[in-house]
């Protein structure tokens, strides 16, 4: 919910009013300027959504781009950036109203849509990072989709060069059991944006799906990911936050980075991420309901698909060594006993 604001108190309700004429008095008789101004800029994006479907004067009220400008502002602090809001402007169908209903929802499971449209040359990425309700990261990025050395070389998107560092207030945990603390009060909204196609989404789990410390340098490497159904399987768009400790003890975020890998653990090159980001703009997005939960049961069942994938990739080689190992002694034993039959 959106953070409350100071208004004027209501006339109070009298103590012998019956419950007929206290209904009569509530929301239905209320002023469109009371409505439009104290109660729908109080609602988040979900409960706004939710509110436009109850009526037809309240599905007017709440269709101002503004009302739903404010509301990604609020949500995702890096969409205030002028190459961004721009583009949400644009939008078809609402404009930032329609956005939010791009960037919201979690993907749907269902295969990605191999459209036959021509594939984004740049795509912006709008990313946001929270701790405790505390923004502590935040940035714009466009990558340029085009070139030869993008589609040739391995799928990475890196928000911080090497030496970068970008400080917070926050604790470095120091030990392996505060590290679940970070599951809990850590979130991270990583939206893609292709800015020529007029489409988003969202490829973040929005909280981590594993946490986990170096034993020797001590950072701490935050995963964020969606699971993406293709037609040769699954593949895992990979969010990883790095975070290491300062000589004072806060925590510093030192990468924050975007990879594409398969279900062997390869990373896949631009070209082919591409072909799959495609298809997840353009798909059918999901529920805004449960996405946490939804995002890691998504990640703890491809986690094991690819222990069942790997199991059996072990046992399809270990036949086949045992195979080469028999025709090979059987190439020798034959090769014997034609020396001795000589």
């Amino acid at each position: 919910m959106l953070p409350p604001k100071v208004y004027s108190s209501p006339p109070p309700i009298a103590a012998d009013a019956s419950v007929e004429q206290v209904g009569a008095t509530e929301f239905s008789t209320l002023h469109q300027d009371i409505i439009e101004s104290h109660v729908l800029t109080r609602l988040d994006g979900p409960s706004l959504a939710s509110a436009a479907s109850c009526s037809t004067t309240l599905r007017h009220l709440s269709s101002p781009e503004n009302l739903w400008s404010d509301i990604c502002h609020y949500t995702w602090p890096s969409t205030v950036s002028s190459s961004v809001s721009h583009v949400i402007s644009k939008f078809p169908n609402g404009g930032p109203r329609a956005f939010f209903s791009h960037a919201f929802p979690l993907l749907s499971s269902s295969n990605l849509n191999r459209s036959s449209s021509s594939q984004p040359s740049e795509l912006i990425s709008s990313v946001d990072i929270h701790y405790k309700d505390n923004l502590i990261f935040s940035k714009v990025q466009e990558t340029e989709t085009s070139t030869e050395w993008f589609r040739c070389s391995p799928f990475r998107i890196d928000l911080l060069e090497p030496k970068d560092v970008v400080p917070t207030p926050i604790k470095h945990p120091d030990r392996d059991e505060n590290c679940n603390q970070i599951i809990t009060d850590m979130r991270l909204s990583w939206i893609l944006i292709d800015p020529i196609g007029l489409r988003a989404v969202n490829l973040s789990s929005q909280k981590p799906v594993t946490v986990q410390r170096h034993w020797l340098t001590g950072e701490v490497q935050v995963r964020f990911a969606s699971i993406l159904a293709v037609d040769r399987g699954h593949v895992q768009c990979g969010i990883v936050v790095t975070c290491g400790g300062s000589e004072s003890g806060e925590m510093q975020v030192r990468e924050v980075s975007l990879e594409m890998e398969d279900m062997d653990g390869m990373h896949l090159n631009g070209k082919d991420s591409l072909v799959i980001l495609h298809g997840a703009l353009e798909g059918r997005k999901g529920s805004g309901r449960n996405r946490v939960q939804e995002a890691q049961r998504r990640y703890k069942e491809y986690v094991e698909m690819k222990r069942e994938r790997k199991e059996r990739k072990l046992k399809r080689e270990g036949v086949l060594d045992m195979l080469c190992v028999a025709f090979g002694v059987s190439i020798f034993l034959g090769f014997c006993c034609f020396l001795f039959c000589r």
